[in-house]
């Protein structure tokens, strides 16, 4: 007889992972013996310090909070599980689960779990990259409050999963030597206050005592209080050095069931101590990710408060440097919480105009912005469309009045006003749809010197808030006028072969001559914006729309044209790294990046800058003969 509660079970997980990896088999076997829980509003499905439960979970409909205290840390909805920590770890839950709204439950036992682990490499890898980056779905490239944990950005020598924060130790470890008794050790950790004690000879750690031993060991009379403490301590120690990132450590602690992991010099047991990680640490980690920043960016309530939340995204940003996360993650990163910022920013400044817009409207990220290039604190470049009215003078004089409050809050936040006033609150950057794509085919059909530089900053645009439809209509309207003027491709083309050359005939910098930054070398002007300004004309000219970034768009174009795979290739490695370099000098000097003293680089640096300056002489020489630019150069 068909089982038709477990088929419609069966169609409900197969769309989430880890379960879509799993077999037809393998998720009916599951879905067999699910247990349905139906909980009513403010229920609770587990609580702190509470034994573990047999199962993990799964929402099937309506949502569930986990709370540290009074404290929302998390909230999952459909197909998000959560609970599975615990049952990994074998311990009890260190936080509450409870229903925020009325609910439907799957309970999978812990022992299919083990099943899935054992059977299904796929789902196994789901499994442990959720445990270790402590999200419900590492692999969402969804706006959900989750972060990324997916093989393509990990660092090829990484073995493990990588939840790319560093994850920050104790620095002040307490310690003994082996002379000691367990009853001294304890009285030394009770005088602390701390959870462990590392047991050290000449400064190298050999042994560990925490409470754990204490209570298994001590308490249950297996030895004397008395006795030295080399006889419960554990040994040898699992050491890593202090660059460990949170899902290294996670992971370490996992494989070997252990509560604290010892950090030496050189992240072996033959070099000394210089601190000590508990899980409880990772826990306080947990506090200040990317995932837990954005949704405190959406209860902020004042652009000062999130002036102190993006502080706390540059703090992330430096750690992201130090531990060689790809660049083109971090940007996604930094993007997606400056995107959240100013969509809070919009909303509070619509709360207080006390009037809700009189039609649909869109906010637009230009420029670097709306690459999502934008890694540092640079001045504000956006831009306001809304849709077409009968009554234009009161809707543009509403929009000009919301644009003035969000590019205010923004500069609160950090984000400077731009000094060439390229902002929604300017009336010729706050515009209808039709006024907009008046303005493109004029850009277009009467080309000049201006109109080009607008067409650079404006054509780079990502919507942040409110109606895709309008910004959909102002990329058609873009690529018709493109098509009924094509000449426009060709004065484009030799507007990206303006920028500067990076080096001299004699292979040396080229430096400015004058002004504030003389003998400085120019990263933007002459490195970056070659290779930007030549990825758009090309993408331009395939009729390709929804491409903004600058390696998005080289990506494209490899599958566009396999013949120039290997340019756009070299295009995309040297982009990634000028864009870190760029963003490592403006974090060390406290400014933009943009001028380095070349006098200063190090011989590998200025080796390393020099070897991304082939692939812009090639992408000039490719966009040189595309669009036959010496005949109208």
């Amino acid at each position: 007889m068909k089982n038709t509660i477990a088929e419609r079970i069966l169609d409900f997980l197969k769309n989430f992972p880890p379960f879509d990896a799993l077999t037809h088999d393998q998720l009916f076997a599951i879905a067999s013996q699910v247990k349905v829980l139906y909980l009513e509003k403010d229920s609770f499905v587990f609580r702190q310090n509470e034994e573990l439960h047999d199962s993990f979970y799964v929402v099937k409909d309506g949502a569930v909070g986990v709370f540290r205290g009074t404290k929302l840390v998390d909230e999952c909805d459909e197909g998000d599980i959560f609970g599975l920590r615990a049952v990994i770890r074998k311990d009890h839950y260190l936080l509450d689960a409870k229903t925020i709204e009325e609910s439907i439950l799957y309970s999978i036992s812990s022992k299919l779990l083990e099943d899935i682990i054992n059977n299904n490499p796929k789902a196994n890898q789901f499994l442990i990259a959720s445990f270790a980056t402590n999200t419900r779905n590492p692999y969402s490239n969804e706006d959900k409050g989750t972060l990324f944990a997916n093989e393509a950005i990990l660092k090829p020598e990484t073995s493990a999963f990588t939840e790319v924060q560093s994850a920050k130790y104790s620095k002040n470890p307490i310690v003994c030597n082996t002379q000691i008794s367990i009853k001294e050790a304890s009285l030394i950790m009770s005088q602390n206050k701390v959870g462990s004690i590392i047991i050290t000879e000449d400064k190298l750690p050999i042994g560990i005592i925490t409470d754990k031993d204490l209570r298994n060991k001590i308490a249950t009379g297996l030895h004397s209080i008395t006795e030295d403490v080399e006889a419960i301590m554990s040994s040898p120690v699992i050491t890593f050095p202090e660059n460990i990132s949170v899902a290294e450590a996670q992971i370490a602690m996992l494989k070997n069931d252990i509560s604290h992991l010892c950090i030496t010099r050189d992240g072996t047991i033959h070099s000394e101590l210089i601190g000590i990680l508990s899980e409880h640490d990772i826990i306080v980690i947990h506090g200040n990710n990317p995932s837990v920043l954005i949704k405190e960016i959406k209860r902020a309530t004042t652009a000062k408060s999130l002036k102190f939340i993006r502080e706390k995204a540059q703090e992330l940003l430096k750690g992201y440097l130090k531990q060689n996360i790809p660049i083109s993650f971090v940007s996604k990163i930094i993007s997606a919480i400056n995107d959240a910022i100013t969509k809070r920013v919009i909303d509070l400044s619509i709360a207080e105009l006390d009037k809700q817009p009189p039609v649909g409207f869109a906010w637009l990220a230009i420029g670097s912005q709306g690459r999502k290039e934008q890694l540092l604190y640079t001045d504000q470049d956006n831009a306001l469309v809304y849709e077409d009215g009968i009554e234009e003078t009161k809707t543009k004089a509403y929009f000009l009045k919301l644009a003035k409050a969000v590019n205010d809050k923004l500069a609160i936040v950090g984000f400077e006003l731009c000094p060439a006033n390229m902002m929604a609150s300017n009336p010729k950057w706050c515009l209808s749809v039709s006024d907009w794509q008046s303005q493109f085919t004029n850009w277009i059909t009467h080309p000049n010197e201006d109109k080009m530089m607008l067409c650079n900053i404006f054509f780079d645009y990502n919507i942040v808030y409110g109606k895709p439809s309008l910004v959909s209509q102002m990329s058609d309207s873009i690529f018709q006028a493109i098509d009924n003027y094509t000449i426009f491709l060709n004065f484009m083309g030799r507007n990206a072969l303006k920028n500067p050359p990076p080096l001299s005939f004699f292979r040396s910098f080229l430096v400015e001559d004058t002004g504030e930054h003389k003998d400085q070398f120019d990263i933007k002007s002459r490195a970056i914006m070659p290779l930007v300004d030549a990825a758009r004309v090309i993408i331009l000219s395939h009729n390709v729309k929804d491409f903004n970034s600058t390696i998005a768009r080289y990506q494209k174009l490899i599958e566009l044209e396999p013949q120039n795979k290997e340019l756009y290739e070299s295009c995309i490695y040297a982009f990634r790294i000028l864009l870190r370099f760029r963003t490592k000098q403006g974090l060390k000097h406290g400014d933009s990046g943009r001028y380095i003293d070349v006098k200063n680089l190090s011989k590998s640096n200025k080796l390393k800058l020099k070897g991304c300056f082939k692939p812009i002489k090639d992408i000039q020489e490719l966009l040189n003969v595309r669009f036959k630019l010496s005949q109208i150069l």
